[in-house]
């Protein structure tokens, strides 16, 4: 999906950035209220060290159970809204049973639709929720590293504030960046990287424009290659898998 066309650059960001966002095309302040998710680029990113892993130790784990294997994800401490929020659903069984309804490799792949449960194949989800939204918690040490788990939201247009979706997000696929590309998104967006979000984006890789824009509450500490197994398969027309991959349960591990 990615070119390394520099030349390219600018119109790969907007087409991912649109990937990301919610179906609005049909939607109004009604559908504003269910969920949420887009991507758009403008406020610069400021720069500060990268959480510690030795200070995750206290973060929740999720195990979250797939048809196509096991993923388990931290909650970071520094998203208390979105942390919570993600507890209560998970003890609620919220996910059990709901798609991955948007997939592209070396990008992200997008659950949490409600809507997507026993939907019909050939047809656009993303559009569900649970008819509330959670406040944006941008923290400059969490970015879009590889494995990064992030809320989905609808567009500045009708969210100006960048209010999370109630229970879509994402987790980073994303591929390794050059210092260049990091440049020249950094010319185009008004981003900051600090040394090691650089150091991060071009040994591990992730998607560093959607930083600032979209809340990273949490990050796969086990199963990155289901993550990659999920984004690597056959899809139709609008990014979703021909052949349905289902969350089957999630469940809290630690507390």
């Amino acid at each position: 999906m990615f070119t390394k066309s520099m030349s390219n650059l600018p119109k790969l960001i907007v087409l991912f950035c649109v990937a990301l966002m919610m179906n609005t095309s049909c939607s109004s302040a009604k559908n504003q209220q269910e969920e949420n998710e887009k991507v758009n680029n403008n406020e610069a990113f400021p720069v500060e060290s990268e959480i510690k892993k030795d200070s995750m130790k206290n973060n929740t784990k999720v195990l979250i159970s797939t048809t196509l294997g096991d993923i388990t994800i931290i909650l970071y401490e520094e998203t208390p809204q979105h942390r919570d929020n993600f507890i209560k659903l998970v003890n609620e069984n919220y996910y059990d049973g709901v798609l991955f309804h948007r997939i592209i490799k070396e990008f992200m792949i997008q659950t949490g639709d409600p809507d997507s449960k026993n939907a019909k194949p050939n047809v656009q989800l993303g559009m569900g929720g649970p008819g509330y939204t959670t406040p944006a918690e941008f923290v400059p040490s969490l970015y879009h590293k590889r494995g990064a788990v992030a809320a989905a939201r609808t567009g500045d247009q009708i969210n100006p504030k960048k209010a999370s979706s109630g229970s879509q997000f994402y987790i980073v696929d994303g591929r390794k960046w050059t210092t260049v590309e990091l440049n020249q998104i950094a010319a185009q967006t008004g981003k900051q990287f600090s040394p090691e979000q650089i150091e991060t984006y071009t040994t591990i890789g992730g998607v560093p424009f959607l930083d600032a824009d979209y809340t990273v509450f949490g990050e796969v500490i086990s199963g990155m290659e289901v993550v990659d197994k999920i984004a690597s398969q056959p899809k139709d027309r609008f990014d979703r898998p021909t052949a349905d991959i289902k969350i089957l349960s999630t469940k809290i591990i630690n507390e």
